[in-house]
């Protein structure tokens, strides 16, 4: 099993880190070249600028068995298809029974936007009880892979 974080602007990429440590899973962050990545644990793959050059690269890496980490519903979905796993930064998991419908949301928020009638807010600041959420689900997302895993 891999980590593999969708890491340009990830708010969860060191609390990530820090549970794969504890477990001794191996990370793989991605990020664009727009993105300056460190860390003393995990693999930095920095993949060339381009629309979407990231998102086909954690896909092409990712096999049946891995965790990705994405804020995106689209790699989340291709994640899936490929019989990974998949969390939002929220702890949110995606599964196969609510990827159709985030993915639906997602079509008609761009289609809102497009209108020019859209009367979306910005995200919330983010906040401890938000990274305390991630940090449980994230754990729990690891246990369960490797109960299946054996």
């Amino acid at each position: 099993m891999t980590i593999y974080i969708d890491a340009d602007a990830c708010p969860v990429t060191r609390i990530a880190e820090d549970i794969a440590r504890k477990y001794g899973i191996p990370v793989t962050l991605l990020c664009d070249t727009n993105h300056q990545l460190t860390s003393d644990y995990s693999t930095v793959k920095v993949i060339g600028a381009g629309a979407d050059a990231v998102d086909i690269a954690l896909i092409n890496l990712c096999k049946r068995g891995d965790i990705v980490v994405t804020q995106d519903y689209g790699v989340a979905a291709l994640a899936l298809g490929k019989g990974a796993k998949a969390i939002h930064q929220s702890g949110k998991w995606y599964t196969d029974d609510n990827i159709d419908g985030l993915l639906m949301e997602r079509h008609l928020a761009k289609k809102a936007r497009r209108s020019g009638k859209h009367h979306l807010k910005s995200p919330a600041k983010r906040t401890e009880e938000d990274d305390r959420r991630f940090a449980e689900s994230f754990e729990r997302m690891i246990t369960q892979a490797e109960e299946e895993s054996k």
